[in-house]
């Protein structure tokens, strides 16, 4: 990632190692300075210490502001992993406390989702009219609301309002982190798999906590630490963004905007957005996808639980999966570039669901929650490919809007799927799950396998054209 030029001039001396023309100077994000003579077309690489104090200060400067935004992008992913890994681990202890059945304890998810495609569909909008900074902490404080109303066990329709506005907040975050580190320049297919390594972690810690106080009399006080974690991300925020517009933000890191041809402006960005059939693709993938992921971590406990009878400390099982979901989105970075992004997804997939099987089959307590931490691993890189994927086939103008339309559908899947496992739990038991999850899995083989390989071809429109013809002419 280069900053904007600065013009260096160098005084004629006798050293070997000075110029006396003036040079341009991109300054990188890992410290290199790539340096141009103007008419010689000389290039040469040198570090920070060569420059003047000045270009030092400033390539700090971006270096310390990108570092900052990234780490705040993490933390708000640690949130949204902490709340999906949260759920699972007290499921059985709500279901009890409310005496509910499968499909009531289930409305949970239902409303979640309706929280979640709220704040995806307005997304965009609220974007463009308000600036990325300013809507990552309205999602940050949405989420604080939400957690204050659930912390005190309410009647279980407040509980349900707690997990909508929840819901809402962080479909907005989880689509501006992903949108923002799409567009960075520098290692945004290496920053995506980190983001939701650190989601993973998030997800990995919060049943090491929730199923403590799921034994606990005040269980639902596990939602004051979920407030903890949320107040820390609306300050982390607040401080990173500064309630700037994104492009703002990525000035400030020292990132060139592209300028964007005149078709990104021939209409809204919702009609152009809606448009386009590899974003619905890549969508209803996400929403599987996240789904699957939520579904095995949420509802694995209560799996384990009745089919497998494992005692009160089954919900470690869920940290078991997520812990292989953070781990495989780091480890298997190499696998990644080895294989290729488009076709190691169909391995791992292909994967996923022979260690299901084993779930299914296999009669082992021990075995099946070995198998869930390798399902686990298998997911987790998907997600990151998916995102660094939408960023090399959809419209650079339009990809933030596409981004967070994306992520907020995955977790709208999030809400979908368990709740129609719920819904079947009801009616054919909890054994229902695995078959479930093998169907879910094989059809997003089948999604995959839909969705583009490379960009659309732009096509100028005639009066383009000949606006071009002209001022040829």
């Amino acid at each position: 990632m280069s900053s904007p030029v600065a013009e260096v001039k160098h005084e004629d001396t006798d050293t070997p190692n000075t110029m006396s023309k003036t040079a341009s100077v991109d300054i990188m994000e890992d410290g290199r300075i790539e340096t141009k003579e103007g008419e010689e077309d000389v290039t040469r690489s040198t570090t920070t210490d060569d420059l003047s104090p000045a270009a030092d200060i400033l390539a700090r400067k971006y270096r310390l502001k990108a570092r900052l935004n990234f780490l705040a992008c993490c933390w708000s992913l640690f949130l949204a992993g902490w709340n999906d890994g949260t759920t699972g681990p007290l499921l059985p202890r709500i279901q009890a406390v409310y005496n509910l059945s499968y499909v009531l304890v289930s409305m949970i998810f239902i409303f979640n989702c309706i929280g979640f495609i709220g704040g995806a569909t307005a997304n965009v909008w609220l974007t463009d009219r308000f600036g990325l900074g300013k809507v990552l902490v309205v999602g940050a404080m949405a989420q604080v609301i939400g957690y204050c109303i659930m912390a005190p066990a309410p009647p279980f329709p407040a509980l349900v309002l707690g997990y909508t506005i929840n819901g809402f907040g962080l479909a907005v975050q989880d689509a501006g982190a992903n949108g923002y580190v799409a567009c960075l320049k520098d290692g945004a297919a290496t920053k995506m798999g980190i983001i939701h390594a650190v989601y993973g972690l998030g997800a990995l810690c919060s049943p090491l906590v929730s199923t403590q106080f799921s034994q606990m009399p005040r269980w639902s006080f596990h939602y004051l630490t979920s407030l903890g974690v949320a107040l820390s991300n609306v300050v982390l925020l607040a401080i990173a963004f500064r309630f700037k517009t994104q492009d703002e933000c990525l000035v400030e890191i020292g990132q060139e905007l592209e300028v964007h041809p005149d078709e990104s402006t021939d209409s809204s960005k919702y009609k152009q957005m809606f448009k386009l059939k590899e974003l619905h693709l890549l969508a209803f993938f996400i929403l599987i996808y996240v789904g699957v992921e939520v579904t095995v971590g949420g509802w694995i406990v209560t799996y384990v639980i009745n089919v497998r009878h494992g005692g009160p400390s089954s919900g470690y099982i869920s940290s078991g999966f997520f812990g292989g979901l953070t781990l495989g989105r780091v480890a298997l970075l190499w696998v990644n570039k080895l294989v290729g992004e488009r076709l190691v997804i169909f391995l791992y997939t292909l994967i996923a669901i022979g260690l299901e099987l084993v779930v299914w089959l296999v009669p082992s307590l021990v075995g099946d929650a070995i198998a869930v931490s390798f399902v686990g691993m298998m997911l987790g890189p998907i997600y990151p490919i998916v995102m660094n994927h939408s960023g090399r086939i959809l419209p650079p103008w339009l990809l933030t809007g596409c981004i967070g339309w994306i992520a907020g559908l995955g977790q709208a899947g999030s809400a979908f799927i368990p709740f129609l496992t719920g819904a079947l739990a009801s009616r054919e038991g909890i054994e229902s799950l695995q078959p479930l999850l093998v169907a879910t899995m094989g059809f997003m083989l089948v999604l995959w396998f839909l969705v583009p390989n490379s960009p659309r071809k732009l096509v100028l429109k005639p009066a383009a054209e000949e606006a071009e013809k002209t001022g040829a002419e």
